[in-house]
């Protein structure tokens, strides 16, 4: 397989965490989610806990207005110390998962990183999505949440990682001339969305074996 780095957008309880880790297992190439978390905070100097929830789902009020339409791209390390938390948090972020496609084919989850990584040719960015009963559902089977709140956290933050992509993109999250490639995981299922994702970007059926590790050159 020739290098390639995929980047899953996703909405909460839609499965782009197991879709995307399971993609990176098949391939046999890293997986970026809390692994990054937990790089930023040793760079930043921060809790992973500010550092996860600072970096995605920060409140649109909470965030540093003057960032214009020129893209977040336009600000470099040396004027972290000038910025609100948040947009600190993302300077570390953006020079991290660029230095992640640099090093090669990987698999990396939220963090705006198809922004991040718009318009590189080794990039393949992914949208995933759901019917909300069935994502409330998930939240609840995987995080504990109960019934009666699952639906307004679900929400909840959705509204904020989409506040977050507003500020940090100037475009909206989730619409799909930005991705290569939208899925709803609740007509698909998590297996199959899978599978589309390791079929477009050009790997053969029977090299992606799961629980086996093997490239195409």
């Amino acid at each position: 397989m020739k290098k390639c780095i995929i980047t899953i957008g996703r909405q909460c309880g839609s499965g782009g965490h197991t879709i995307g880790k399971t993609v990176a297992e098949r391939l046999g190439i890293p997986f970026y989610d809390k692994k990054l978390v937990k790089v930023v905070a040793e760079r930043s100097g921060l809790s992973a806990e500010t550092v996860g929830w600072e970096g995605e789902y920060s409140s649109a009020s909470s965030l540093f207005t003057s960032v214009s339409s020129r893209g977040y791209s336009a600000y470099n390390a040396n004027q972290r110390d000038n910025m609100a938390l948040p947009d600190q948090i993302n300077a570390y972020q953006t020079e991290l998962i660029k230095e992640l496609a640099e090093k090669g084919s990987c698999v990396i989850v939220g963090r705006c990183a198809d922004y991040i990584l718009q318009g590189r040719k080794d990039c393949f960015h992914v949208f995933i999505t759901g019917e909300l009963p069935d994502r409330a559902v998930r939240v609840i089977e995987e995080h504990g949440i109960t019934a009666d709140t699952a639906r307004s956290h679900v929400k909840g933050r959705d509204k904020k990682r989409s506040s977050y992509y507003k500020h940090i993109t100037d475009q909206v999250w989730g619409m799909a001339a930005n991705y290569d490639l939208c899925l709803n995981s609740s007509k698909l299922g998590i297996d199959r969305c899978v599978d589309l994702i390791l079929g477009a970007v050009g790997v053969p059926e029977k090299v992606c074996v799961k629980g086996e590790k093997r490239y195409l050159d």
